[in-house]
């Protein structure tokens, strides 16, 4: 009997949890009313609509309910809330963000460069992925419009300090947005005492369903939509509600607001079992990202002298999947951006795997990458040009 697979890449996405899905599926037949509409079809559903949205208010600890404008994800949801604030913040054209942003933020704000829209200011990381926190400082000013700076980093799950960041962008007057994609449902988020303005979050990073996300826009803040049309979410997003992923991402909302005590301890012992075993039994690694602060279930593990396409492979056929790094980047052969912007030698940076776990991974998930991956690196490092160079140099050190 071959093993059961082993599913380690949550940070990519997460298995929509059965629950979500039972409560999305009347809202694709029996009760397929537009939920905009006055009727009893459409009134049904704007009601499941309003609940849902009830029950993401209660996850985020937000205020009131009307603050929650629904998107189709995180990456929307990232879009909308800086091209918002350059529009709404008169006479300030500047975009402060991190050298470690996922590519939602990073390539608009590229591209708004580019055009002329905006100038970016790119603050950078040390070796744990910790912000530079004098060079933010000196970054903020007159001009600028809005700091996007993520929650916790995709790769590595290193934590920023964003209700610091938060306070120092609005003493220059500035908005503060931060992409919480990989932090709702991990960690406590309580945004009625945050100084947080706008918030992205994604349904399919907590269990819930593809294609739905929210932007959290604190009362006060002015907005202008990204998606223009009809009057839904008070004219903030035109388009009618996808409901039944609405529904969906409350339920995964409330479940992980439940749920978040398992996340940050027994998952956390999970990943903290997985790295001390492979730190262990396979020499040459190291796990990136800061040990002190960081999310509960991500484990970034570079090994050295290896790739990591090569790594992720063999670990495919053994049914063990993980990632090198983003799912939005996987598949290129140069070392992620993020452990670029930490100073992570090159060559060590290629071997870097991704070991994201989530509540529905157990010892024995953790047993079978342990019992499997020594062999794997053993056998990548055995056919490796520069494993066989360091190991010669080892042996004879006037080796040339």
């Amino acid at each position: 009997m071959e093993p059961a697979p082993v599913y380690l890449d949550n940070n990519a996405t997460t298995r929509c949890d059965p629950a979500a899905v039972e409560a999305m599926l009347p809202y694709f037949s029996e009760q397929f009313g537009n939920a905009s509409s006055t009727h009893m079809f459409g009134a049904e559903v704007g009601a499941a609509v309003s609940r849902a949205r009830k029950q993401l208010q209660g996850l985020l600890g937000a205020k009131f309910d009307h603050e929650i404008v629904y998107t189709s994800g995180g990456t929307e949801a990232d879009n909308m809330a800086l091209l918002s604030a350059l529009e709404t913040q008169e006479g300030r054209d500047e975009i402060v963000t991190s050298a470690v942003e996922h590519p939602a933020i990073l390539n608009l704000a590229d591209h708004l460069e580019k055009t002329g829209r905006a100038k970016v200011r790119l603050i950078g990381v040390d070796s744990r992925g910790r912000l530079d926190m004098e060079a933010y400082r000196q970054a903020l000013g007159p001009k600028t419009a809005i700091v996007s700076i993520m929650w916790a980093n995709n790769e590595t799950g290193t934590i920023f300090p964003v209700e610091e960041l938060a306070a120092l962008a609005h003493e220059a007057g500035a908005l503060f947005h931060t992409d919480a994609v990989q932090a709702v449902g991990k960690v406590p988020v309580n945004l009625a005492e945050s100084a947080v303005d706008m918030l992205s979050l994604s349904g399919h990073k907590l269990h819930g369903p593809k294609g739905i996300g929210a932007l959290y826009v604190r009362k006060g803040i002015r907005v202008r939509p990204l998606i223009r049309g009809g009057h839904q979410e008070r004219g903030r997003r035109g388009g009618t509600e996808n409901a039944p992923a609405i529904v969906g991402l409350g339920k995964a909302a409330e479940l992980a607001l439940e749920h978040m005590a398992d996340e940050r301890t027994r998952v956390a012992a999970l990943r903290d079992r997985l790295e001390q075993g492979v730190l262990q039994r396979i020499g040459n690694c190291f796990v990136t990202g800061d040990p002190e602060n960081r999310l509960p279930n991500t484990a970034n593990v570079v090994f050295e002298y290896v790739e990591g396409e090569a790594i992720l492979t063999n670990m495919n056929r053994e049914g063990l999947a993980a990632s090198s790094g983003s799912a939005c980047t996987s598949g290129s052969m140069e070392p992620s951006h993020v452990l670029r912007a930490m100073d992570v030698p090159y060559t060590a940076a290629l071997g870097a795997i991704r070991f994201s776990l989530s509540r529905e991974n157990g010892d024995a998930d953790v047993d079978r990458v342990l019992e499997v991956l020594p062999g794997i690196i053993g056998k990548l490092r055995e056919m490796s040009p520069f494993w066989r160079e360091r190991e010669n140099h080892a042996a004879n050190p006037s080796y040339a």
